[in-house]
């Protein structure tokens, strides 16, 4: 497995490095790309100490329109190939939908569905072309039901869902798709998105590296999705026993008792 690439987006960081970690214990060389540079390097550095395994850097802002072409255009130019690709880099917003941020909104749709399906095409088709490769796209939680004062950000991670699912039958077999579903995780997506975690949910945050194990398995073992932890397991399954709309109702309702109004 040493001559097989991986690419994880979003990897300067949270749950993109755990899973850079992961992958790279298992013997794959890695490409790594997302904004900070600096955390991408020190992290390359350490992947190829620890594992003996090769690492590129690729800085490049994914919220960017067009940012795929071009990442892939300089994975090209390196001759890397990936065999893997775990699509991982995303923000949310929290917050009243008609307050938000006109431009935040829009680079965050860009990030989370635009540059994700792009990459997924563009790689995709490769692997199709090959016969062969894996990806994983790393949905939420939040996938399974509609989010008040996190709408827009919810609704990006049910098409990432939906598409997952779609394509892990549409590329079988030669290509396998994974769809990692995490549900509360300590990173800084809390800081990034303005989202307070609710005492209420705090016992079922998970490490990163639990999350990055659990997407890792599923995607080797070629399983459609997969959701990270026993009581995200149980919420997702019963959400989709409950109406939408009174599943959107009972998040608004914890949302006010948990702030006393």
């Amino acid at each position: 497995m040493s001559k097989e690439w991986a690419l994880v987006t979003g990897a300067s960081g949270g749950l993109g490095e755990a899973l850079a970690r992961e992958i790279a214990s298992r013997g794959l060389n890695v490409a790594l790309a997302a904004r900070g540079d600096a955390a991408m390097q020190a992290l390359a550095s350490e992947l190829r100490d620890r594992h003996k395994v090769e690492t590129r850097v690729f800085s490049i802002d994914l919220s960017a329109p067009g940012s795929a072409a071009a990442l892939t255009e300089r994975i090209d130019t390196d001759g890397i190939k990936p065999d893997l690709l775990l699509n991982n880099a995303a923000f949310g917003m929290a917050g009243s939908f008609v307050d938000a941020d006109h431009a935040r909104l829009l680079a965050m749709l860009q990030l989370d569905v635009v540059t994700l399906t792009e990459l997924t095409l563009l790689y995709g088709r490769r692997m199709m072309a090959r016969g062969r490769g894996r990806i994983l796209l790393v949905g939420s939680l939040a996938s399974f039901s509609p989010c008040p004062n996190l709408a827009a950000y919810a609704a990006a991670k049910a098409y990432v869902l939906s598409l997952g699912e779609a394509l892990n039958v549409e590329f079988a077999p030669a290509v396998g798709v994974t769809t990692l579903s995490p549900g509360l995780m300590d990173t800084g997506f809390n800081t990034a998105s303005g989202f307070k975690t609710p005492a209420g949910l705090q016992r079922t945050i998970l490490p990163v590296e639990k999350v990055a194990r659990i997407g890792v398995d599923a995607l080797l073992a070629g399983k459609s999705s997969v959701v990270a932890g026993k009581i995200n397991k149980l919420t997702a399954f019963s959400n989709r026993l409950l109406s939408r709309h009174f599943v959107a109702k009972l998040s608004t309702r914890a949302e006010a008792a948990e702030h006393g109004s």
